[in-house]
């Protein structure tokens, strides 16, 4: 493996298998390396533990988990996970990373659009979703429905990690330096800030006059691993552009809004989610919103330029209950 610094590309990842860096219970699926990550397969089983933890420097999760686990459910033939509750499951890869290779997990987009909370452990970590280089040994899956029931089996995948080399993340002035040369942001203006910030969308011109989307409570299960299989209406409720340029959020719902800004990730470069900054309000946004710091990647994979539909869960006090045109 080369000692370039960045995210290494899906060759790298070939290669970390083939060598017995990533071990699996069963060989990859054909689609489940990305150009610049790795999709995580659920294990055959899933803990439904009490709460979240983490293991510490001293202890694996194993070790940790056993005490707070209240009942196991088998995976192999699938089952429901229920909302408000918290399971934890152990993947199907483990690691044992090279010297100076570091990996961090995120869920995968599909997953943030499902409002599914889940982390990635490791054994002995003070963080979760990172994972220390040279690490050796098993990973994890906490997984915390939302929003809707979600039916899982063994080889289901809801989380994605990548590897890294050194540091990778560009600079505000790299990315302005960049933009300028090959646009990352169309549709609005161009702000970076440890990023690349996107705004709400709320003129709806580009989707019919629709501006996003609520979940609806009390849903049947969404099944996973079968796409476009559930009728949009059965689980969302529309949400039409307003009049007065500003909606109000409820409480604890769960949103999907549509940004104002198109993103284009160039073909050298790997994108991640960061936090949503809770200056700019009580506001929690997730998974497939919020800003983008642009990180270099080794090599190219295909350019991607599209909408961001950013995903929040409204945590609000009545001075921060509206989202303005162009809020964050």
């Amino acid at each position: 493996m080369s000692d370039e610094i960045g995210i290494l590309p899906c060759q790298a990842i070939a290669a970390l298998g083939q060598s017995g860096a990533i071990a699996t219970e069963r060989p990859f699926d054909a689609d489940q390396i990305q150009p610049a990550s790795l999709d995580l397969r659920l294990g055959s089983v899933a803990w439904r533990i009490r709460a979240s933890f983490l293991p510490g420097p001293e202890a694996s999760v194993a070790e940790r988990a056993e005490p707070l686990i209240l009942h196991r459910v088998p995976l192999d033939e699938g089952a429901v996970l229920e909302t408000g509750c918290v399971y934890l499951v152990p993947l199907m890869e483990r690691l044992d990373l090279p010297d100076g290779v570091a990996a961090f997990a995120n869920p995968k987009s599909s997953t943030g659009r499902l409002d599914i909370f889940t982390r990635v452990i490791a054994d002995r970590s003070r963080a979760f979703d990172r994972v220390g280089e040279g690490y050796r040994g098993p990973l994890y899956l906490e997984i915390a429905p939302r929003t809707f029931p979600v039916l899982v089996r063994a080889g289901s995948r809801l989380s994605q990690i990548r590897f890294r080399r050194g540091e990778v993340r560009l600079s505000d002035a790299d990315l302005t330096a960049r933009h300028s040369r090959e646009p990352i942001l169309s549709g609005g203006e161009a702000v970076f800030s440890d990023g690349v910030t996107v705004s709400v969308d709320l003129a709806g011109e580009a989707f019919g006059g629709v501006i996003g989307y609520r979940a609806r409570r009390h849903t049947g299960v969404v099944d996973v691993d079968r796409k476009a299989a559930c009728r949009i209406a059965d689980f969302w409720d529309p949400i039409p552009t307003p009049d007065n340029g500003r909606i109000i959020l409820e409480p604890d719902a769960f949103y999907i809004l549509a940004s104002r800004e198109a993103v284009a990730v160039p073909p050298d470069t790997a994108a991640e989610m960061v936090p949503f900054d809770p200056l700019v309000g009580e506001f929690r946004v997730h998974y497939a919103g919020s800003s983008i710091p642009v990180s270099a990647m080794r090599a190219p994979a295909a350019s991607a330029r599209a909408p961001f539909w950013k995903c929040a869960r409204a945590r609000c006090p009545s001075s921060w209950n509206t989202a303005r045109r162009s809020a964050g």
